[in-house]
C-alpha cells in the first residue's frame, strides 16, 4: 500500500525494473546491517543501565547499520542510474528499498513472535521504515543535482537524519520497554513522547514529499 501510493504520486513513473531493483535492494541491505550489527551485539549485555542499554541497542544494533546498509544499497543501485532524473525519485526509490527491508525484517521477526508481534510491526515499524527513507531519499535527490560542498553535506544529511529518526524512535520504544515492569510511571511521559515524535515525523515526511513534487512540475 505504501509503495503503491507514492508510486502514484511521482508525475514521471519510474520504470518496473528500477523499482523492483530497489526493493530487491532493501531486501538484500537486512543482510548487510547484519553484517554491521552482529559484532557488536556482544556488547548490550555490559551496558550498565536500561537506559543505556536502550540508547546503545536503538542506535548502534538499528539505526545505525540499518540506515547505513540502505544508503550503501541506493548508492550502489540507484545513485547512477538514468532514471533517477527527477527529485521525487530520490524519495520513490529511498521508500522501494525500505519497504524490501521492512518486508524481511518482519518476516523473521514474525516467525519468533507470532502474529500479535505482526499487527505491531504493521502499525509501527512499516511506516517508521518509509517515515526514514523520505529524508534519505530527499536529500540523495538533491546531492545529485548539485556539486561540490553542497552536496557533500546533503549526502552526509542523507545518512545521518534518517539516523537520528530510526534511533530516536527506537530508543523511546525500547526504553519504554525495559522500564514497564520496573517503573510502570514512566510508561505515559514516554507514550506522550512517541506520539508527538510520530506526528513529528509524519509532517516532515509529507512536507518533503510536497517540495519534491513541486520542485518537479517547475522543472
Amino acid at each position: 500500500l505504501i509503495m503503491y501510493l507514492v508510486y502514484r504520486h511521482d508525475l514521471e513513473k519510474e520504470p518496473i525494473r528500477m523499482l523492483v531493483i530497489a526493493f530487491a535492494g532493501g531486501v538484500l541491505s537486512v543482510f548487510v546491517s547484519l553484517l554491521f550489527s552482529t559484532p557488536l551485539s556482544s556488547l548490550t549485555s555490559m551496558m550498565p543501565s536500561a537506559l543505556i542499554r536502550s540508547f546503545y541497542d536503538a542506535f548502534f544494533l538499528a539505526a545505525i547499520p540499518e540506515e547505513l546498509a540502505k544508503w550503501l544499497i541506493f548508492y550502489w543501485l540507484i545513485r547512477k542510474a538514468k532514471d533517477f532524473d527527477q527529485y521525487y525519485d530520490g524519495i520513490l526509490y529511498a521508500i522501494f528499498i525500505s519497504m524490501g527491508f521492512a518486508m524481511l525484517e518482519n518476516v523473521l521477526y514474525v516467525m519468533k513472535g507470532g502474529m500479535s508481534v505482526a499487527v505491531v510491526r504493521a502499525v509501527l515499524s512499516v511506516p517508521g521504515h518509509m517515515l526514514f527513507a523520505i529524508p534519505m531519499g530527499y536529500y540523495l535527490s538533491l546531492s545529485k543535482f548539485e556539486q561540490g560542498n553542497l552536496a557533500i553535506k546533503h549526502q552526509w544529511y542523507s545518512f545521518l537524519i534518517p539516523v537520528l529518526l530510526h534511533g530516536t524512535f527506537d530508543f523511546i520504544l525500547m526504553y519504554a520497554n525495559a522500564k514497564s515492569d520496573t517503573n510502570p510511571a514512566i510508561i505515559i511521559p514516554l507514550f506522550i513522547a512517541f506520539v508527538v515524535f510520530d506526528i513529528y515525523m509524519w509532517r516532515l515526511g509529507l512536507r518533503k514529499l510536497k517540495t519534491m513534487r513541486e520542485r518537479d512540475k517547475k522543472s
